[in-house]
């Protein structure tokens, strides 16, 4: 696949919590240990397939607890999505 011209890199997605689940996933980011590390050196579609795979991870960390009728505890800080 060819790589689209980027103007601006993409942010690290970090929110500064970096405390692990019972998944191992970050509770801030929802990157694994291997994403969090090696995010500076990935380009910019690896970083893409790495938000994409946090926003589906969000996504079914909401429908569990939607289902459970509660919301995990949120961080203090704005949501990455």
């Amino acid at each position: 696949m060819a790589e689209q011209l980027e103007f601006f890199s993409l942010p690290n997605p970090c929110r500064g919590v970096c405390q692990s689940d019972a998944r191992d996933y970050c509770r801030g980011c929802l990157r694994s240990w291997d994403e969090r590390f090696q995010w500076g050196g990935m380009n910019d579609s690896q970083k893409r397939e790495v938000l994409r795979l946090c926003h589906q991870r969000y996504l079914r960390l909401h429908r569990a607890a939607a289902r459970r009728d509660a919301l995990p505890d949120e961080p203090e800080q704005p949501s990455l999505f």
